[in-house]
């Protein structure tokens, strides 16, 4: 299994997908602008154990999510926001939904500074609300009554993603330990100084400045 970021001409599966497992469909032109907004924070999974018969055979998408930055944030805050998230029935209970949900979250801190992310569920869907709270630890802020096309009122729920930028952080501050004796101590060899006839030492390797890495003209006028 491979997800990975979603492409332009991934667009017409993942409708696909969507319009087999959700009552919420889009317009391609609505999963464009999510693409073409925000190419960082929408993922596939594609089952890659299907062999192709030629090269010009579709990818097997079998689940994705769709997301994006909220354009006009309130107070200010950047935050993200899940529009869509679906997997195949075929290719559920394997941790997909989690992982593609994970890899935008992550996204959203690492490209946008992305303090919270929000999505809604519907109340009937008690799988969805079990993943979002229980696994992926989303609180319920609100119900808000007939959020959806049919009316049926939505769970509004929040995630905090400071665990996500603490471990972006650490990441970032983390360049490794030095090895050997490598950076403990001046590099120097010893040369011959024909002035003196005898020799001296000189700066050699990853010790040098940039000053020292320049030619020079010293020569007098």
């Amino acid at each position: 299994m491979d997800i990975r970021v979603l492409q332009a001409a991934d667009i017409p599966h993942v409708q696909s997908t969507n319009i087999t497992n959700l009552p919420e469909n889009y317009y391609l032109k609505y999963y464009l602008y999510h693409a073409l907004s925000w190419p960082q924070l929408s993922f596939v999974a594609v089952d890659v154990s299907r062999p192709k018969r030629t090269p010009y055979d579709p990818p097997k998408i079998v689940g994705y999510v769709l997301a994006k930055m909220e354009e006009e944030p309130e107070n200010g805050i950047q935050h993200g926001h899940i529009t869509s998230l679906s997997v195949m029935r075929t290719h559920r209970r394997l941790g997909l939904a989690e992982k593609l949900m994970r890899q935008s979250q992550r996204a959203m801190v690492e490209t946008f500074g992305a303090q919270y992310v929000s999505l809604h569920v519907r109340l009937s869907n008690t799988a969805a609300l079990h993943l979002y709270k229980n696994t992926l630890g989303f609180e319920r802020e609100k119900v808000e009554p007939s959020y959806y096309a049919d009316g049926e009122d939505a769970h509004s729920m929040k995630m905090d993603l400071s665990f996500i930028r603490a471990q972006v952080d650490g990441e970032a501050g983390d360049e490794g330990d030095e090895v050997g004796d490598m950076g403990k101590k001046e590099d120097t060899e010893a040369v011959p100084d024909k002035a003196k006839g005898k020799k001296r030492r000189v700066k050699m390797g990853r010790t040098l400045g940039v000053g020292d890495l320049v030619e020079r003209n010293e020569s007098k006028t």
